[in-house]
C-alpha cells in the first residue's frame, strides 16, 4: 500500500529500475556536461537506451539538451539535480 504514490507519478516507470538511477548519478560525477555516447559507456548501457531514458527525462524536466555544433550536450536541470542528490543521499543511507 505505501507505494501506491508510486504509481500516481509520470516518473514511476523510469525511476525504479537502475539504469536511470545511474544515468543520472554519471551526470553529478565530475563534468556535469556529457555527451550521451559517454554517458552510455559510463552507465553500462547501450547508446539507444541512453538516449531513450534521457528523452524521457527531458520530457520530466530533470536534463536538457544542448547543441554545440553536431554534438549534444546533456545537462542536469535543477530539478534533475535535486533528485540525483535523493538517490545519491538514499545510496548512502542503504549502504
Amino acid at each position: 500500500m505505501a507505494l501506491l504514490w508510486w504509481k500516481k507519478g509520470k516518473s514511476f516507470d523510469i525511476f525504479l529500475r537502475d539504469k536511470p538511477v545511474e544515468l543520472l548519478l554519471c551526470l553529478t560525477r565530475q563534468n556535469s556536461k556529457k555527451y550521451p555516447s559517454l554517458l552510455a559507456k559510463e552507465a553500462r548501457c547501450t547508446y539507444s537506451h541512453t538516449v531513450h531514458l534521457l528523452q524521457k527525462m527531458e520530457q520530466e524536466g530533470l536534463v536538457r539538451f544542448e547543441k554545440n555544433g553536431r554534438l549534444k550536450i546533456v545537462q542536469l536541470t535543477g530539478k534533475g539535480e535535486r533528485v540525483a542528490t535523493s538517490f545519491e543521499n538514499l545510496g548512502k543511507i542503504l549502504m
